[in-house]
């Protein structure tokens, strides 16, 4: 029987000796081998942290020992190894499987819920001053990434540490990639530290000897004193001692004993201890190590090939590679636009650029925040920045787009992939909220295509309008729309006419266009009524015009987004029908009041929420405006 089998909670772990580790390590980098190759999912990462998490519940008590990963998504052992080997995690990330994040609601042991990288730290250091404060013993670790320091957020979690509490380990797990290779003076910080054999030497020797040495820990604080000078008198210390955290390592994170005997060793420590621990990501998976980039997060591949599966006959190019070639062409005729990533170059398109156009283009980091205001600065110099940040991590800049961008009216460009559904990453990854969050700010212009021949068209409008300009697309393919050779410069404001009809008219934003030619579709066969279709385009500024023009025949408006409907695009079309006091019902259709958890696919999630085709359908039959006009001689089918 294989010993993963045999693990039902943390205390199995503590069990086994180091072989057993071992072996057990090996067992479960297959499982998830086999379960991200058919279901997607964080491959590497997950692979890099296997021996660091049997290390960690080998020794710590979990779950009065709190556990905070920095975004969660490599903590697929960690479920493994907490009660949740069974048929849930063969389906992780899909419909009725695991979280693939921590998830308060999925377990007692996942402490903390997370999806976005940066947060860890805080939430450890509250977790203990609570501790503290409540005079507990239970001890707090933040295991966080490399790239986790590349966010602001960390280090204004670091500079409170020691002022917060009086113990807590933070484990920084260097692999030297976020999504893509990590930047900046941080990434170059830690690289130095690992390839400097002094301190390397000094800190393994020291803690070793202080651990083993009979009275080590009677002379632990002498000890520790005269490691810290000896070793500053070698070599500069590390920032984070600085900051008040002793340092220790760096020690190879896929060796299981020298990772237990750290960890017995700063558990027992009374002051803030950072320990330096180096994985490999993707270990112990040939593809994954070769492409560090592409299977971090990867679809369903093939384990010896590394290729995706294929979904049969060709789909439609990814929005995000429209935009990302669209942004080169223009890129290449005009030096002044740039683009700026926040560690995403591939899964915004932005890797065109960088291929293309190196000088053009501009990796922050996970620095949402510092993205928006570099882009800001660049503006007021003349640049065209054109920032591609995903709709949810855009959320973390939402100040310096306020203060920053939208209050001094500057010509910055936001294109932001998934709007809409991310389906299997789940409710911190879907973007539903950026019409709602961004439509109150001034100065702003939003707009969401219907296809990728009026992406570029948008895109070539925004680099040639002033102003803030937000572009909202969804993840995945297109719907196959061929692409004009040159782009069009679309009015400002103005909706297009999609099909006609006077009796409802259904504004329809971005890709709910083609939901709304089936419904279309659907009501004119149950009723005598014409459906009217609008391309609405714009969520901001709205066709106030078009819109009155159309009130005044139309029985129902009906508003389809794919964005969440309270305070979103339905709620403008209302607002301005209520200003216009234009005697006509709307309907506003769209994700619902509430956080929407992951499921398999788009379709499964919008069935969960009243949004498939049909139920909308159903939806606008039985509006009280229309009702007398419906005739169901044929059965409608839900």
């Amino acid at each position: 029987m294989s010993l993963l089998n045999q693990i039902q909670s943390p205390e199995d772990v503590k069990s086994l000796d180091f072989d057993q580790l071992t072996e057990l390590a090996t067992e479960i980098r297959q499982k998830i081998i086999t379960v991200t190759s058919s279901n997607g999912g964080h491959l590497g990462p997950n692979l890099g942290v296997v021996e660091l998490t049997l290390a960690l519940h080998k020794v710590f008590e979990a779950p009065k020992d709190r556990f905070v990963f920095d975004v969660s998504h490599q903590a697929y052992v960690h479920k493994l190894l907490t009660g949740r080997n069974d048929e849930r995690f063969d389906k992780i990330r899909l419909t009725d499987g695991l979280s693939g994040f921590m998830n308060r609601e999925e377990s007692e042991y996942d402490s903390f819920g997370a999806g976005h990288a940066g947060t860890a730290l805080s939430a450890a250091v509250g977790m203990a001053y609570a501790r503290d404060k409540s005079g507990g013993d239970e001890h707090v670790v933040a295991l966080c990434g490399d790239a986790a320091f590349t966010c602001g957020i960390t280090f204004e979690a670091l500079n409170n540490i020691t002022s917060a509490t009086k113990k807590m380990i933070v484990i920084l797990n260097d692999n030297e990639w976020s999504i893509d290779k990590n930047v900046g003076a941080i990434s170059t910080h830690l690289n130095g530290l690992i390839k400097n054999p002094i301190y390397n030497r000094i800190n393994d020797a020291g803690s070793q000897l202080l651990y083993h040495i009979p009275g080590g820990e009677t002379i632990r604080k002498i000890g520790q004193k005269a490691k810290r000078e000896t070793k500053d008198f070698f070599v500069e210390s590390s920032v984070f001692e600085h900051f008040g955290l002793r340092y220790f390592g760096p020690i190879d994170g896929h060796d299981l004993k020298k990772l237990v005997d750290y960890l017995e060793f700063v558990k027992k420590l009374d002051y803030p201890v950072l320990l330096h621990v180096i994985t490999k990501k993707g270990k112990g998976c040939n593809v994954a190590l070769d492409e560090p980039e592409k299977f971090h997060g990867t679809s369903p591949f093939d384990v010896q090939t590394g290729n995706s599966r294929s979904l049969g006959k060709p789909a439609p190019e990814n929005y995000q590679d429209v935009f990302g070639k669209a942004l080169v062409r223009h890129a290449k005729l005009d030096s002044s636009v740039i683009g700026i990533t926040g560690a995403m170059p591939s899964g915004t398109g932005l890797k065109h650029l960088r291929n293309e156009l190196r000088d053009q283009y501009f990796d922050v980091g996970i620095a949402e925040e510092h993205a928006v205001l570099f882009a800001a600065g660049a503006a007021t110099r003349g640049l065209k920045p054109v920032v591609a940040i995903y709709s949810t991590f855009l959320q973390r800049g939402y100040d310096p787009i306020v203060h920053d961008v939208c209050l001094q009216n500057l010509d910055v460009l936001f294109c932001m992939d998934r709007a809409g559904l991310s389906p299997n990453d789940g409710a911190t990854h879907h973007g539903l909220f950026d019409i709602p969050y961004l439509r109150c700010i001034p100065n702003t212009i939003i707009m969401q295509p219907s296809n990728e021949d009026e992406m570029c068209d948008m895109i070539a409008t925004s680099l040639a309008t002033k102003g803030p300009i937000f572009i909202r697309y969804p993840r995945g393919t297109g719907i196959g729309k061929r692409i004009k050779e040159t782009p069009a410069i679309l009015p400002i404001g103005k909706a297009a006419e999609h099909k006609p009809g006077n009796d409802i008219v259904i504004w329809a934003l971005g890709n709910m266009v083609q939901t709304a030619e089936i419904v279309a579709a659907n009501v004119e066969e149950h009723t005598e009524l014409s459906v009217g279709i609008t391309n609405a385009r714009f969520a901001k500024p709205l066709d106030e015009q078009l819109l009155e023009e159309q009130a005044g025949s139309a029985k129902l408006i009906v508003t389809l987004e794919d964005g969440a409907v309270t305070g979103g695009f339905g709620s403008a079309v209302l607002e301005t029908i209520q200003d216009k006091d234009l005697q006509v019902p709307v309907c506003r259709l769209g994700w619902p009041d509430k956080f929407v958890e992951h499921a398999t696919t788009v379709g499964e999630l919008r069935e969960q929420n009243g949004l498939s085709d049909e139920q909308i359908t159903t939806t606008i039959l039985n509006h009280s405006s229309i009702k007398d006009h419906v005739s169901l001689h044929k059965p409608l089918e839900v």
